[in-house]
């Protein structure tokens, strides 16, 4: 029994108003395992790197716990490279590079010992690949995460909707909610999205949380106010990962558990925001975590 996430691990290169970042490892794959790992002690993923990839960081991810047997490193190719400048409020970003190079063509590969994982974290790629890695499992898993952007929805609408057919949990921003449902109000937005196939909806809010949902309930969190934002990339991914982590931990899928995941995975997301790339969260004790949690209790802990 396992976790399986299938996503990029990459080299990223930021510009954020407090400083940059040339050439840092991230990637879906990087940071969703990453965060995984501290709930869960079987965490596998799915990934595809150039030669170029430090083994150095293939290293680090195995000593967090990660089995990277999953990872393709292809001889004489250059790792997924994308370039980014975030601008002063930390929510918009240009895109100033991206190369896909080894992701052009990727083609997963789900080893066997991966074929009984019982969690399966699909991260931000094709809705084609997302839907291939299922195809390739024998055994459907328990549960099914997806993550998803506009640009998929941009390009690629009918296998997009092919695939949220396919899964039990989408997690997607409220500026994609919105454009996917047609709806600006995201209780209606909710509402359509849940009909098109998935058991729960996540719409992450950036600074301002993130909101769950299923067909009767919805259950809203708040994020951690933070004195210092110096990197947004791989926040959502790593909310992502402590989500489905925490999930695997508890071994039961329903909406209590659900509510808990969303605060454990804002948590990790919050450690995420504090440096530049996988920085801080490659170093974290259970003691923080288990401190931040309680941070998250208390910002809408009350008696009436």
């Amino acid at each position: 029994m396992s976790l399986v996430v299938i996503g990029t691990v990459a080299f990223d290169a930021l510009e954020t108003p407090f400083g940059k970042a040339d050439k840092i490892v991230g990637g879906a794959a990087t940071y969703a395992g990453l965060a995984a790992s501290y709930f869960y002690d079987k965490v596998n993923i799915v990934a595809v790197v150039g030669d170029d990839f430090p083994e150095s960081e293939i290293k680090d991810l195995n000593d967090h716990g990660v089995n990277t047997e999953g990872l393709q490193v292809k001889k004489g190719e250059k790792s997924f490279f994308w370039s980014g400048r975030y601008h002063n409020d930390m929510n918009t970003r240009d895109t100033l590079i991206t190369e896909l190079n080894v992701l052009a063509n990727f083609d997963p590969v789900i080893p066997e010992s991966y074929q009984n994982c019982e969690y399966l974290m699909l991260g931000n790629l094709t809705p084609q690949i997302q839907q291939t890695v299922i195809r390739r499992l024998r055994n459907r898993p328990k549960l099914i995460v997806m993550d998803t952007m506009n640009f998929w929805m941009n390009i690629a609408l009918d296998d997009l909707l092919e695939t949220i057919k396919m899964v039990d949990v989408l997690t997607i921003n409220d500026e994609e909610a919105r454009q996917l449902s047609g709806e600006y109000s995201l209780v209606k937005a909710a509402r359509k999205i849940l009909a098109m196939g998935p058991k729960y909806l996540v719409i992450k809010k950036g600074e301002h949380g993130a909101l769950l949902f299923d067909e009767t309930n919805v259950f809203a969190t708040p994020a951690l106010p933070l004195a210092d934002v110096f990197d947004p990339t791989g926040a959502g991914d790593t909310f992502a990962g402590g989500f489905i982590g925490h999930l695997a931990r508890v071994g039961t899928v329903n909406f209590n558990n659900m509510k808990n995941a969303l605060i454990y995975g804002s948590a990790l997301a919050s450690f995420c925001v504090e440096k530049f790339g996988t920085e801080r969260i490659k170093n974290l004790t259970q003691q923080e975590i288990s401190d931040r949690i309680q941070q998250f209790v208390g910002l809408s802990r009350f008696d009436i």
